[in-house]
């Protein structure tokens, strides 16, 4: 049986206990064992990281230490998969480059804040996270990410949606939904997921539920 471990905190806005659940019950439908902790001590625990098969971090706007962050990184690099969505994986550690660097982005903006209505475009058809996926819509928060040039982009939405002073800069397609590697180690992102009911929605539930069993080991 694999081993998953969430951790959840940080700002309440996202809804960090809710999105755990539902990462649980994914999880748990797919044959893991998942423990949740809602301190980032736990990733201290060497035993416990040394046999994690994936890192599900629901954690925004916080702080990590230099030992957390490094027991983090060692375990992707090892083997142990990373996944999760929205601010509770690229808005986790604004201070870390290094988080940063792992995840593949980071939240930089949501032009028109929470209800903007855009569409997410699959542009990876054949992968086994998109397969199927076709393009849907979304009435949440758009985010505006800088992203890492490495990351497999698996969908996007296109800028601006919400006139801004971003919008001289023309149409972008922005990563919605991406993967990349970190040693032997794999890794899930989706932006998807403001509040539980945006990423508990299909197919933005698949999505999330596809990723986070790709990533892990």
């Amino acid at each position: 049986m694999k081993k998953a471990l969430i951790v959840q905190g940080g700002w309440d806005g996202h809804e960090p206990v809710l999105v755990a659940q539902l990462c649980t019950t994914l999880l748990e439908k797919n044959g893991f064992k998942v423990h949740t902790s809602d301190t980032l001590d736990s990733l201290l625990d060497p035993v416990q990281m040394e046999n994690l098969d994936l890192l599900v971090p629901i954690w925004t706007m916080s702080t990590i230490t230099p030992e957390q962050l490094a027991a983090v990184l060692e375990a992707v690099a090892q083997g142990t998969g990373i996944g999760g969505c929205h601010g509770g994986m690229c808005d986790s550690f604004r201070n870390s480059v290094e988080w940063q660097f792992l995840t593949g982005g980071q939240w930089v903006a949501h032009p028109g804040n929470d209800g903007v209505e855009y569409m997410v475009e699959p542009v990876q058809k054949a992968h086994p996270i998109m397969k199927g996926i076709k393009a849907f819509s979304v009435k949440s928060e758009q985010y505006y990410m800088h992203v890492d040039p490495a990351v497999k982009v698996l969908a996007t939405t296109q800028f601006p949606v919400v006139e801004g002073p971003h919008s001289p800069n023309g149409p972008v397609a922005m990563p919605v939904v991406w993967t990349k590697l970190w040693g032997k180690g794999r890794v899930f992102y989706t932006s998807l997921g403001h509040h539980c009911d945006v990423v508990a929605a299909e197919p933005a539930r698949t999505i999330l539920e596809r990723g986070l069993v790709w990533a892990a080991r």
